[in-house]
């Protein structure tokens, strides 16, 4: 398992949500978007989306979980966990599936707060 968090600032979260959801399957010839849920309460809401793909260095899949939350115009806090690219009944090995395909949405969010 990978985990990244990052907080933003100074974005439009139904603008980045549509980029992310566009953007990570764009990434790879075998991800998608697997599911999605919406939550608001007030001026509150959480997105959360899954993401799955193929990983050739494990010969599996494994997902991307994200999250994004924001309370009212406060930054916008977002979560990417990775899971599912060991092949290990009881720990562990290969995970490099998991932390590249985490890095691959840090470097397109990165592109995507540039703009």
């Amino acid at each position: 398992m990978a985990i990244f968090e990052k907080t933003i600032r100074n974005k439009n979260f139904d603008e980045l949500l549509w980029k992310l959801e566009k953007e990570i399957p764009d990434s790879s010839w075998s991800a998608d978007l697997e599911a999605g849920s919406d939550f608001k309460e007030g001026n509150t809401r959480c997105s959360v989306r899954v993401f799955e793909r193929y990983s050739m260095m494990g010969g599996n899949r494994l997902s991307l979980t994200l999250t994004m939350f924001q309370n009212g115009d406060n930054p916008i806090r977002l979560s990417a966990i990775t899971a599912g690219g060991s092949q290990a009944v009881f720990f562990k090995i290969n995970t490099i599936g998991e932390e590249s395909f985490l890095d691959d949405v840090k470097n397109l969010l990165e592109e995507i707060l540039e703009e």
